[in-house]
């Protein structure tokens, strides 16, 4: 464990939640961190698993979802390297409502909520600062239920091709975007079926806007596919 250590120090060094701590306050906060590495297609947790702490993904992808008594899965959200999940459960002081499963290999770092809860009484400005996280995942949130409830299944399509935070989607032109994760996850996240995401690619391949290839999508034109309705 001796190396284990410094590690989760150097990252958590670099963690923007905790970029504004002093060497001792990492060390402090190292010392209730767990690394955990997780194959892909295992469980980080599951739906009902008590939390005493959140996670940051080091590397790797992490989705949350439900599955109903059927079998029937609905991912709720996709967690990519550079972010956490986990915290607001944690303060509520509840077992999960989601299971978490690594999509690909994955690396994440568990900060127990003793350690998080002893930096808040020493800080209000780390406490600000998880404030901030859970007030951005509480927006996205919103805006996907007002995705899913006002656009049409092809709108949710190109709102995903085109989500502005993808940094290699240029405002204009041509751009080839490499889907992260396979296509019945993502279909799950659009809250739509595979066949009907299949469906929008074929209508979308159609019109010429776009060319699919596995996992490869190349718009053709982003302000056409910006504007077309379906």
């Amino acid at each position: 464990m001796s190396g284990v250590r410094p590690k989760i120090e150097a990252i958590l060094s670099h963690v923007p939640l905790f970029d504004e701590m002093s060497a001792e306050e990492v060390a402090r906060l190292s010392r209730q961190t767990r690394e955990a590495r997780v194959s892909r297609g295992h469980m980080v947790f599951q739906r009902g698993d008590p939390s005493n702490g959140f996670y940051w993904v080091v590397y790797g992808q992490v989705k949350l979802a439900i599955a109903s008594a059927d079998g029937a899965e609905k991912v709720i959200e996709i967690i990519d390297a550079g972010q956490s999940f986990g915290e607001a459960v944690m303060f509520m002081e509840k077992p999960y409502p989601v299971f978490a499963q690594a999509l690909s290999d994955v690396l994440l770092l568990h900060v127990s909520r003793a350690a998080v809860f002893e930096e808040i009484a020493c800080d209000p400005g780390f406490a600000r600062k998880m404030l901030a996280g859970l007030s951005r995942r509480l927006h996205g949130l919103v805006g996907d239920v007002e995705a899913y409830s006002l656009r049409s299944c092809t709108q949710r399509v190109i709102g995903y091709l085109l989500q502005s935070d993808r940094e290699e989607t240029p405002a204009s032109g041509e751009v080839t975007v490499t889907l992260p994760v396979g296509k019945a996850v993502i279909a799950s996240r659009l809250n739509i079926t595979p066949e009907t995401l299949s469906r929008v690619f074929h209508q979308l391949s159609g019109a010429r806007l776009i060319t699919v290839n596995g996992r490869e999508v190349c718009i053709h034109d982003i302000d056409r596919l910006r504007a077309y309705e379906g």
